[in-house]
């Protein structure tokens, strides 16, 4: 360490690129090879860790405020956590690696997610007065290492200057680890579950002494291993505190209550943009069950949660952080090159999966009830249940879920369909799809082709007037997204309503919707068979489309990727057939 009368310089240690194995994981960190012998005493083997993890780094130096300051919060990024956090193994040999389970995650791909990027270049474009405050607004939980770093220097944060990543040789490293493990394994309890705490308000720690920054994790180390971490990390302690399972941590990025802005950015109206941990407070998965119980499921038997002095554990949580955006994790994928992924191929093609898998046995059910055929008249109810602790979808508003419906007669011909799905990402008989203006109402009963039941947000700004951008919304004109049981639509506060014809639709419920369907059918042709599908979409056509006009790189780049994978951009959440009577 070099210091000066001003201010000191810190040297950090850095992995530099392994040699890679045929897996592509480097030859050193794979499946539990060994850093150092643990059969040496404690002492020798804790010394043996230092000397091996000094073979595989580099130095880089970061810059921080004179010594004689109070300390101020400071990040690693990722590839410090990994060493340690990768090669971990079940005792039936599952691979449960924090470190891999992570970076193909929308977490650590937060800052390279291309429809972020593309959507905050359309709000600067629309609102340019405003263009610093929206970058800035927009890097607290896609970029926030850089962003902290800019607050704490009294700064506006930005977007674009971090892009491409290996342009910026000052933090394009820090802007790339996305929602990063030492974020939220630095934000403190402070403000957690009230109003200041959303809108990405978490605080960060600030240590009471440098060289002991507390990391929070659920379990409590061992304090000689405790001090190891403090070595190897430079000055970052393993805490233990319970509140790193609480769905308030969450809540700070994943609840946001968006300005709409008006001529010379003034402020013009207020909306509930993302508000899942509200939905959650309102039904009965409050108190029983947490966003990370759900969304970072735990493994199924005791397992070690670092590789060097890994004890098993009851209860360790993987950090796949499953959620519903499949058609991202391929596009990442797909486009890894120009988005700079980190992630292996093979890491994102699994976690897309798992997505999907996630979502076809934990998201909903469908059943059908009540078919008969009469007189030229096919009748059927279609229930619907949503399975998970928040609206169905939830989140982003470019997210819908839809009921596709076919009916075949005895000869298997197609005479009814209701929700089809066109190569380019539209649903057939949508009014949104077809016309920006219009949308697509919610529906108790279902009578002709060209009505589509979709569960979905339909943002409108002040004229009324439909629109996708964020900050022209004030108002939902639409929100008939399936609620998760308990959920009790008359007492709802405004954040969390449903708006539009399912207010006082009696068989739209807390658990979900029940749609009764009448369709004509050629007489004399049955048995009729009706197959039903609930489709997700996690971006439609239209808010994808909406980024064309814009003559920007990144809008247009994003609406070149939807346009090439538009075929793939939904997924099957759930399925039921039945059929008449011969």
């Amino acid at each position: 360490m070099t210091r000066s009368r001003a201010r000191f310089t810190i040297t950090v240690a850095q992995p530099f690129r392994a040699a890679r194995a045929a897996d592509g994981r480097p030859e050193g960190l794979r499946y539990g090879a060994a850093a150092v012998s643990v059969t040496r005493a404690v002492s020798r083997a804790a010394a043996a860790i230092v000397t091996a993890a000094s073979l595989l780094i580099v130095s880089r130096t970061v810059t921080t405020v004179a010594a004689s300051h109070p300390p101020i919060p400071e990040f690693h990024t990722s590839d410090r956590c990994i060493a340690c956090h990768n090669g971990l193994m079940t005792p039936s040999g599952e691979d449960v690696s924090i470190g891999y389970d992570w970076r193909a995650s929308m977490m650590a791909n937060s800052s390279r997610d291309p429809y972020w990027q593309a959507s905050v270049r359309r709000e600067s474009l629309d609102h340019p007065e405003s263009t610093a405050a929206i970058e800035d607004e927009c890097s607290i939980c896609h970029m926030p290492i850089p962003r902290y770093g800019a607050k704490l220097r009294g700064e506006h944060a930005r977007v674009f200057s971090h892009l491409p990543f290996a342009a910026d040789k000052k933090e394009g490293r820090a802007a790339a680890d996305g929602v990063s493990c030492a974020v939220c394994h630095q934000i403190g309890r402070q403000k957690l579950g009230t109003a200041d705490s959303f809108n990405g308000g978490f605080v960060i720690d600030a240590p009471a002494d440098p060289n002991a920054r507390p990391e929070y994790g659920p379990f409590e180390i061992e304090p000689g291993h405790r001090r190891i971490m403090l070595s190897s990390t430079e000055g970052y302690r393993p805490t233990q505190s319970d509140h790193i399972r609480e769905s308030e941590m969450c809540a700070t990025c994943h609840t946001l209550l968006t300005q709409a802005l008006g001529p010379g950015g003034r402020a013009i109206g207020r909306l509930a943009e993302q508000v899942p941990y509200q939905e959650w407070l309102h039904s009965e998965f409050k108190g029983t069950q947490s966003c990370q119980s759900c969304h970072m499921p735990t493994v199924s038997e005791p397992s070690p949660i670092t590789r060097v002095f890994g004890a098993p554990r009851e209860g360790a949580a993987r950090h796949l952080f499953v959620a519903g955006n499949f058609f991202m994790q391929r596009m990442l994928n797909r486009y890894r090159d120009t988005l700079d992924v980190a992630a292996l191929p093979q890491e994102l093609t699994s976690a897309a999966e798992r997505t999907i898998q996630y979502l076809q046995t934990r998201a909903a059910t469908l059943r059908i009830e009540a078919l008969q055929a009469d007189a030229g008249m096919l009748r059927a109810d279609l229930v619907v249940e949503n399975l998970g602790g928040h609206k169905l979808p939830t989140g982003y508003p470019s997210r819908r879920a839809w009921l596709h419906v076919t009916v075949r007669d005895g000869s298997s011909r197609i005479v009814f369909e209701s929700g089809g799905l066109n190569p380019d990402g539209s649903i057939r008989g949508n009014d949104n799809d077809a016309d920006a203006s219009r949308f697509e109402p919610h529906y108790a009963q279902v009578r002709s082709a060209d009505q589509v039941q979709i569960y979905e947000t339909i943002m409108g700004d002040v004229n009324g007037a439909v629109t996708t951008g964020l900050l022209t919304g004030v108002a939902y004109l639409k929100d008939n997204r399936l609620l998760p049981r308990g959920f009790d639509k008359r007492t709802a506060e405004p954040d969390i309503a449903v708006h539009g014809g399912a207010v006082d639709d009696g068989d739209f419920v807390g658990a979900g919707d029940r749609v009764a369907y009448a369709v004509p059918v050629p007489e004399g042709s049955g048995p009729f068979t009706v197959d039903a599908e609930l489709l997700y979409q996690p971006i439609g056509y239209r808010w994808a489309t909406n980024l064309k006009p814009y003559n920007a790189p990144e809008p247009q780049r994003f609406a070149s990727y939807y346009d090439a994978m538009a075929a793939g951009s939904a997924a099957v959440l759930a399925r039921a057939t039945t059929s008449t009577r011969p």
